[in-house]
């Protein structure tokens, strides 16, 4: 499936502030060198919201604790995983996302369902180093009450555009579990091919990976 199948997506950007005390529209832009200049586009990104038909993918908040410890001792949810979380370490999940928003940095997304406006899990970017290389994952989490309808596509669909579309990052990769069927059509969904198996945190992971390039080549797109 080509990424132009995804859903229609919109993005909403806050403008109003600054990034660095500095107001959006002031900056010198030729001041910069590339990784200022990346960690400055990030910094105006990171209060984006994408919007699908039936999804709307926000920055985490403090006050998404309560329901994040709820959805991260679910053990179906953290299937895959280490295991359910306890509050305290699920608070220290939700302060990475927060300090990689803070950061200007590619983070998860808070994914809430559009009919209820309820918090079903998230979507959004992690960080590795893997196999002797820094990498960014586009990872996913939904209740299992939301498994089974494409809505994990839809998010990962999303953020997929989002990296390519307005960050530019030149890749994105998924690490998957060998027995975890349904992460693996996801990724394939979100035009992945599968590049290498390797070991993560102790469990045999497959490798899913996109570049930018094919992302342009799929979608048309520059």
């Amino acid at each position: 499936m080509h990424l132009s199948a995804a859903s229609r997506i919109s993005a909403k950007l806050e403008v109003s502030g600054g990034c660095a005390g500095r107001a959006y529209s002031s900056v010198p832009v030729a001041i910069f060198d590339y990784v200022s200049q990346l960690r400055y586009d990030l910094c105006l990104f990171n209060q984006m919201i994408l919007e699908t038909p039936r999804l709307i993918l926000r920055p985490f908040l403090d006050e998404d604790i309560g329901r994040l410890a709820e959805l991260m001792t679910n053990r179906d949810f953290m299937r895959f995983s280490l295991g359910p979380y306890t509050r305290e370490q699920t608070q220290g999940v939700l302060q990475k996302f927060l300090s990689w928003n803070q950061g200007g940095l590619p983070s998860q997304f808070a994914v809430v369902f559009r009919k209820n406006n309820e918090l079903i899990g998230y979507c959004g970017f992690l960080h590795w180093h893997l196999d002797g290389a820094d990498e960014i994952e586009i990872g996913y989490r939904l209740h299992p009450d939301y498994w089974n309808r494409g809505i994990a596509s839809e998010a990962a669909q999303a953020v997929g555009d989002h990296a390519f579309r307005d960050l530019r990052l030149p890749r994105v990769i998924s690490l998957i579990h060998p027995d975890n069927v349904p992460s693996r059509r996801v990724a394939e969904k979100n035009g992945m091919k599968i590049e290498r198996e390797t070991v993560f945190r102790g469990f045999p992971t497959q490798v899913f990976a996109i570049t930018r390039e094919r992302w342009v080549a799929e979608r048309g797109a520059e």
